[in-house]
């Protein structure tokens, strides 16, 4: 019987235990924040049983030992942490994320570095803006097996040795920007067959000329001062997904590794395209790859047998120094689906394509994928229609800030009375082209006029026209595109209604006509299912009651500012605030009576008092007015008279 009690208790204490050391009590703190509180040292009453713990923002310069057994995330960022005791993480058994950015942890390295020596679990490391050296970041990383996230943002990197991950092999993700890295020894980072993701953005790096990271799936090379990224062609895959080479000198495409998975290709701000042609730079590209790999003879175009198979879907060449588009080139992306090709210098898109025969057949590229293309700011005034038709199933194009101007479409212009109209000249752009276009951006081209049926063929859902300065929008003009379009955008044309006609526009959802000379909204709006409406900026005294009554079964929001609204001719504004359609800029609205200006807020506080004058002068018969003249004048004679006698009568007196 004793053994049975015995056997229960030690039961009974084994449980307690078990209760004890898994789940500390239900009450038990998990974390706890002394973030920006002015501390100069750690607290010494910290809970025991915590496991996330911000001292983060504080004043806090030494770190001795913390007895906190169950931690796993500890954040000291942003301290003046300069001294760590040996001993200080001894008992973290379980920490796996330790943030020390900005600090000071360029000092006192022999301490500090073995203070981290003993986290040995850790899996993220933040080591961020210290002023560290090479060397120091090696002390730092050592005894580091579990090590999954590093982060050395801001450092004074210069040379990365390939000794410096050599205890840290488990790294998946290395974060080194913004240091002064202009080297990089072979075997730096290809033992690391983790390695998934590397930023190596704001350093010092003038070439990439042997890249052998098959492991990498995401490399960031921005803000350096790369000229040419080269790799040496062998058979073997690499997972390279993203690679973005923005901001630096590249004056050619980068000759990528010949079995990819390169999906997004980042080159804006560089140098491409400052060669007057495409064939001189593909030229230079292969003869700078034989230069490096050491061929004597050029016998294969690999910067072109390499882009042919890579999955790219996306490429930003923008603000780049392209003359002319490099047509053979980025055809050869048959996946691409996005192109920025904005601020550039092309002024003309021509079908510049070498033909493989004698024929005299001028031969066809397609770009069979690319669905958004964006050529703003390129000084375009002409664009070849074999390269429109080469974009089969474009959908977005936006041409804002060049000159171009759109044609008629083709049966328009055959016929005998639009030429009285229109000068034909080649340097039109003929969007009727675009069957599949959905989305166009013609903003800011001085578009002169737009003629019947330019739009016509293509599929249209949104079309932008603002800030082509009086222009003319001829009736018809967007006769074919009527039944797609729900969004238009005309603002900022100097535009007046009489020189304003729509269509009936069944599938418009969004209009935009501000910023133009507007007194009255086209009548034909009545037969779209507007929902958002922008008339800022015209010169409006009043709107059409019964438009406003019959746009506000879907209408949901109206931009109003901006116009000379008369205040007692306003039944359309009572039908918007009962129909609880929102007006963002109410209170920036005025309106004006015959006595003073109001805001709207203001005079709708009491409508019937601020217009109760010309209320009352409205409501007084015609027949009154006759009555209240006659009286007057009746009046007025008799006051004569009057005076007349009394003269005759001083005089008399004088006699």
């Amino acid at each position: 019987m004793v053994r049975h009690m015995f056997s229960n208790l030690l039961l009974l204490w084994s449980l307690s235990h078990d209760l004890y050391i898994t789940g500390l009590t239900y009450n038990a703190p998990q974390e706890q924040s002394w973030n920006n509180q002015n501390l100069s040292s750690v607290p010494l009453d910290l809970d025991a049983r915590l496991r996330r713990l911000d001292l983060s923002n504080n004043l806090i310069r030494q770190l001795h030992t913390l007895a906190l057994p169950y931690l796993e995330q500890l954040d000291l960022s942003s301290n003046q942490l300069d001294f760590i005791s040996e001993g200080a993480f001894e008992n973290l058994a379980r920490l796996a994320q330790l943030n020390l950015s900005r600090n000071g942890l360029n000092n006192n390295l022999g301490s500090n570095s073995k203070a981290l020596q003993s986290l040995s679990g850790l899996k993220t490391l933040d080591i961020s803006m210290n002023g560290l050296s090479d060397d120091a970041v090696e002390l730092y990383l050592r005894n580091k097996s579990s090590l999954d996230q590093l982060k050395m943002t801001g450092n004074a990197l210069k040379r990365l040795s390939h000794s410096l991950f050599k205890e840290s092999k488990g790294l998946r993700t290395i974060t080194i920007d913004d240091n002064l890295v202009s080297e990089i020894e072979q075997g730096t980072f290809e033992p690391l067959i983790h390695l998934e993701t590397l930023n190596l953005a704001k350093n010092n790096l003038a070439h990439i000329c042997d890249f052998k990271l098959h492991q990498i799936k995401y490399l960031n090379l921005s803000r350096n001062s790369v000229e040419f990224f080269v790799t040496c062609q062998d058979d073997q895959l690499y997972r390279l997904e993203v690679l973005d080479l923005s901001y630096n000198k590249l004056l050619y495409f980068p000759i990528v590794p010949k079995m990819n998975h390169l999906r997004y290709l980042y080159l804006q701000n560089n140098m491409i395209g400052t060669l007057n042609s495409e064939a001189t730079m593909v030229s230079e590209a292969n003869s700078l790859y034989n230069e490096i790999t050491r061929k004597k003879l050029v016998t294969k175009n690999n910067l072109h047998s390499n882009w042919r198979p890579m999955p790219l879907i996306y490429i930003d060449l923008s603000y780049n120094h392209f003359r002319s588009f490099p047509l053979e080139t980025l055809s050869l992306l048959s996946s691409l689906e996005t192109l920025n090709f904005s601020y550039n210098c092309l002024q003309n898109i021509f079908w510049d394509v070498r033909n493989y025969s004698e024929s005299g057949h001028v031969r066809q590229l397609f770009f069979p994928s690319l669905k958004h293309l964006d050529l703003q700011s390129n000084g375009l005034m002409y664009i070849s229609p074999l390269f429109l038709n080469s974009l089969t199933q474009i959908e977005t194009l936006n041409l804002e800030d060049n000159s171009v101007q759109p044609c008629a479409s083709i049966d328009h212009l055959r016929s005998s009375q639009s030429a009285q109209h229109i000068n034909v000249s080649s340097s039109c752009v003929a969007l009727g082209q675009l069957r599949t276009l959905k989305h166009l951006n013609l903003k800011e081209n001085n578009i002169k006029i737009l003629e019947p049926h330019t739009f016509q063929g293509t599929s249209l859902v949104s079309l932008n026209l603002a800030k082509n300065l009086h222009m003319v929008i001829n009736e018809g003009a967007l006769e074919g595109a009527q039944t797609s379009l729900q969004s238009l955008i005309i603002s900022e044309i100097n535009m007046t209604s009489s020189h304003l006609s729509l269509p009936c526009l069944p599938a418009l959802t969004q209009l935009n006509i501000s910023n133009n000379h507007l007194d009255v909204i086209p009548s034909s709006l009545i037969c779209s299912p507007l929902t958002e409406v922008d008339i800022r900026n015209n010169v409006l005294m009043t709107l059409n009651h019964c438009l406003i009554q019959a746009l506000s079964t879907h209408l949901t929001i109206m931009y109003i500012s901006g116009n000379r609204f008369n205040c007692c001719d306003s039944r359309w504004l009572k039908i918007l605030h009962e129909t609880k359609i929102k007006l963002p800029d109410m209170s920036e609205a005025e309106c004006f009576t015959h006595v003073r200006k109001f805001v709207m807020t203001e005079y709708l506080k009491n409508p019937e008092q601020n217009c109760l004058f010309r209320t009352q002068a409205q409501e007084v018969h015609p027949g009154q007015i006759i009555i209240i003249i006659i009286f007057v004048g009746v009046i007025l004679a008799v006051l004569v008279v009057f005076s007349r006698k009394l003269c005759c009568t001083q005089r008399s007196f004088v006699v």
